[in-house]
């Protein structure tokens, strides 16, 4: 465990804060975590950091709960997991989740935390972790989809003092970056990483000279206060005493032939606190998909659900923690045991959200999302070029994808956006500028987004054109279950990759692949899946239908889903509309299913060969 050293003597004196001024410290706070993001963006070179934004910052108290932040990670378990002293000036960094709690979940994220002293004393911590697009292993990007160990995923690196005293380890860096393939990259970014949490750290200084020591840390237990206080409240007024709610969704396979694994989520109040058990999820995989979960990471996605809808100008922290108790059963999909593969759990992060939807819309369903683009997946190129002044050059390229947002009791989905609201897709001109490739298209696809009063976004198709001999990997998922409706919505479109070769002939991807040759001329297509439905799609304004219509949204058969019959003009067939929604009226059960997941996983099984091009995975079973 860490042991800080402290030169400051005496206590602090605490005391209550003013509105206005913890109204100030509140957004001084804001503005740092904001400043945090804009001072890495400005120094990373990785594609995938500096334009994507695949990173996660955040600002604690002295204890190391999270005050403000984007994601959020565990500081408390990175120091449980830290041997060694802390003191003023020092950087500390890690990439291995085993070692630090499940604070970062794969080798891919570097974490940096830095200890914030003021005057002699420990007043808080920034932190922040970003995803490296290489950290060696046996394929570009790190990621390979048959990894069977940590092992095969490239450097794991373990908590340790990246900067004693501000002076680097030039020694310790220079192995690491002698395991990667991109070092120039990995360097920059890890260099961002440390100046946007010593941006932090100059930022809390200041406000304790402003404010005094005693006037920030007294708001920031006032903010974390507020926190729980709110939580204590909507705790008793979502759900009922003694009540377990429970809710179950599916990662497709993992990479190696098994699947799907079932992802069960139950809750659980009793008095004032909630417990969250994922008790009856599937074990571990085999495939690198495993979620190596922190507790205080399921607490805080808890949060985001139930502060943010409540009051989103609250700035949600770790504050209500002591609320909720969280079991994690081991040797599970969410607490595999070392050394387990853990690259491709970016399919878990994104279907917390789902689960977490799902249970706790069923209080209230008019308040509850549908399923939509649950995971962040990936598309990565790499090779050597074979001619022209950059002949034998190495290039590498790692992507996320967009697919759809899922249908919301305020409106439709939006069509090809990011699970991260503050991701952001990489330009066509970057990638044509930069890589051996071309984009012959980046278009919504029509019809994908689940049928709903409300309708799930459309996922995208982007085609890749490519110029140079090389290799290309694949993670996605949603490719055998269906990203369900709510409310009589209709579940989305599932995704699906192909490549067609310059040879003429095609062939169908698995959702999970790498290695994959492609030659000049080769056209990969990315479909990613679309959001499902909210409401009862016969309620949607005929109108609208016919304007998706007319936009390339919606086609003419898939308005028939709504019950609208369109015109060869496009224009609504208002006589044949209303004949239509009273046929399928008449064919439908009177009460709509608050979820519609699509057919059963025996079925989808027993099919997938026929609706997919791909084998059946198999059922993972507990031993």
């Amino acid at each position: 465990m860490a042991r800080i050293i402290e030169t400051a003597t005496g206590t602090i004196e605490k005391g209550e804060v003013d509105p206005v001024t913890l109204d100030l410290i509140e957004n001084g706070l804001r503005n740092a975590r904001y400043e945090m993001d804009e001072v890495l963006f400005r120094t990373a070179l990785s594609p995938g950091i500096r334009e994507q934004h695949d990173e996660f910052p955040l600002i604690a108290d002295p204890d190391g709960k999270m005050v403000v932040g984007q994601f959020g990670l565990s500081i408390p378990d990175f120091l449980d997991g830290f041997d060694g002293t802390i003191e003023e000036g020092d950087v500390l960094l890690t990439s291995d989740p085993y070692a630090c709690g499940a604070a970062i979940s794969h080798a891919n994220d570097w974490l940096v935390v830095v200890p914030i002293f003021h005057e002699g004393r420990v007043v808080g911590w920034s932190a922040m972790f970003g995803h490296m697009s290489d950290v060696g292993g046996k394929t570009p990007s790190s990621m390979p989809t048959d990894a069977l160990t940590i092992y095969e995923e490239g450097v794991v690196i373990p908590p340790f003092t990246l900067y004693k005293k501000g002076e680097l380890n030039e020694d310790a860096l220079r192995i690491i970056l002698n395991q990667v393939r991109k070092p120039d990259w990995n360097r920059a970014d890890l260099n961002g990483l440390v100046a946007a949490c010593r941006t932090a750290a100059r930022r809390v200084a200041e406000m304790c000279d402003r404010f005094g020591t005693g006037t920030y840390l007294s708001a920031l237990d006032a903010l974390l206060q507020r926190n729980y206080d709110a939580m204590k409240v909507l705790l008793s007024m979502v759900f009922e005493e003694g009540r377990t709610l429970s809710f179950t969704d599916y990662i497709c396979d993992d990479g190696v032939g098994n699947g799907p694994y079932e992802l069960k989520l139950s809750l659980t109040r009793t008095g004032d606190k909630v417990h969250l058990d994922f008790t009856g999820s599937s074990p571990q995989a085999a495939g690198p998909i495993n979620y190596y979960i922190n507790e205080n990471l399921t607490r805080m996605f808890f949060g985001i659900y139930m502060i943010t809808v409540a009051d989103p100008q609250i700035l949600w922290n770790d504050g209500f923690y002591p609320l909720v108790d969280v079991t994690i059963p081991d040797g599970s999909y969410w607490k595999p045991e070392h050394p387990a593969s853990l690259n491709g759990r970016n399919h878990g992060i994104g279907r917390v959200f789902d689960l977490f939807g799902g249970l706790l819309g069923q209080t209230n369903p008019a308040l509850l999302n549908a399923a939509g683009f649950s995971s962040s997946p990936h598309f990565m190129y790499s090779g050597h070029y074979s001619s022209g002044e950059r002949k034998g050059e190495w290039f590498q390229l790692y992507s996320i994808g967009f697919g759809g947002i899922p249908g919301r009791p305020m409106g439709d989905g939006p069509d090809g956006h990011s699970l991260w609201p503050s991701f952001t897709n990489i330009p066509c001109e970057y990638l044509e500028s930069y890589y051996p490739l071309r984009i012959e298209k980046w278009e919504t696809i029509a019809d994908t987004g689940g049928p709903g009063l409300h309708r799930g976004g459309n996922g995208v198709d982007v085609a890749y054109i490519f110029e140079e001999p090389g290799t290309i990997a694949i993670h996605d998922d949603r490719w055998l279950t269906y990203p369900w409706g709510v409310n009589g919505g209709h579940p989305g479109a599932r995704g699906t990759k192909w490549i067609e070769r310059a040879d003429g002939t095609r062939s169908v991807l698995p959702s999970k692949c790498h290695d994959v040759p492609v030659r000049p001329g080769d056209v990969l297509h990315f479909v990613t899946w679309g959001g499902g439905g909210w409401g009862d799609p016969l309620e949607r304004d005929p109108e609208l239908v016919a304007l998706e219509v007319r936009r390339g949204l919606v086609t003419t058969k898939g308005a028939e889903r709504y019950g609208v019959c369109v015109a060869e003009d496009g224009t609504v067939d208002a006589e044949a509309t209303e004949t239509l929604r009273d046929q399928m009226r008449a064919d439908r059960p009177a009460e709509l299913p608050v979820f519609d997941m699509g057919p059963p996983i025996e079925e989808l099984l027993a099919r997938c060969e026929e609706e997919t091009g791909l084998p059946a995975p198999k059922r993972p079973v507990w031993v």
